[in-house]
């Protein structure tokens, strides 16, 4: 599932994990076994970023999250570390 904000990531996330199980990488599974992968569109765009720095920091910091949230990953697309604000 794509969503154009963190907004829409936590309200999709929160409705379809309840009864489930989060998994990593915005995968989880609802009630009903169904497995879903909430991804904000922003990520899909950081990680075919032409400058493969980037794109190799996004992943790395995606790979660390259950639910995926934009702000740490636009400060590793930017390279800041992962305690900037």
């Amino acid at each position: 599932m794509n969503c154009d904000t963190q907004e829409e990531v936590d309200h999709f996330w929160e409705k379809l994990s309840a009864g489930g199980r989060e998994i990593q990488c915005g995968w989880l599974t609802d009630k009903f076994g169904v497995s879903w992968q909430v991804v904000p569109i922003v990520l899909i765009e950081m990680l075919q970023d032409k400058d493969p720095e980037k794109a190799k920091r996004v992943m790395a910091a995606m790979l660390k999250m259950t639910k995926i949230e934009i702000a740490p990953l636009k400060r590793a697309y930017e390279g800041r570390s992962a305690s900037a604000a």
